[in-house]
């Protein structure tokens, strides 16, 4: 078997098991707003808060635009050439009634996951600029990600692949930038 095909069986096992799954309301309700924070409310709060707060803030905030631009270039380029179809396409998880946004054609694809890509784009640009932020950070962009998978609209692949990717972006950028 193959690294790609035992790959996307180890995905497809996970999915299932997943829609059997009941998770606890306080699961859910966690699940979905962390979701829908990594749908860009989160970010639009984080450069407010990096705008008021001073010159290094300032700087942190066009780091993190700079990385959060990447990381979607990239985002667009990835998918438009995958084009892996998700999971809540073949089968929707029955305790969640969630849709992936459709504001862009590459939306409809799954592979790399945006919202885990760019959580860990801006994370690590934060966490790399703020050490003393940096577990709330991992707690918010690892919860963005596991949104995706838990919700069914990434393959766990697509958010491991999004989160190293926006990882790799991010420490780029900062060791640019900031260092």
């Amino acid at each position: 078997m193959s690294v790609l095909a035992y790959v996307l069986a180890s995905d497809d096992r996970l999915s299932g098991r997943l829609l059997e799954w009941r998770p606890p309301r306080w699961v859910r309700y966690w699940m979905l707003t962390a979701t829908r924070l990594g749908d860009g409310s989160l970010w639009l709060l984080v450069a407010a808060l990096l705008a008021a707060s001073g010159n290094r803030g300032l700087q942190v905030l066009a780091a993190a635009a700079v990385s959060a631009g990447l990381a979607n270039a990239l985002l667009v380029l990835v998918k438009g050439r995958v084009r892996r179809p998700r999971p809540c396409h073949r089968a929707q998880p029955r305790h969640f009634d969630v849709d992936p946004l459709a504001w862009f054609p590459s939306d409809r694809f799954s592979f790399p996951s945006g919202h885990a890509l760019n959580s860990f784009a801006i994370g690590s640009v934060l966490l790399l600029s703020f050490p003393p932020a940096t577990l709330p950070v991992l707690l918010i962009a690892g919860s963005v990600a596991a949104s995706r998978v838990v919700l069914g609209l990434h393959w766990l692949s697509d958010v491991l692949a999004g989160a190293l990717a926006g990882a790799a972006i991010g420490s780029l950028v900062w060791l640019t930038f900031l260092r």
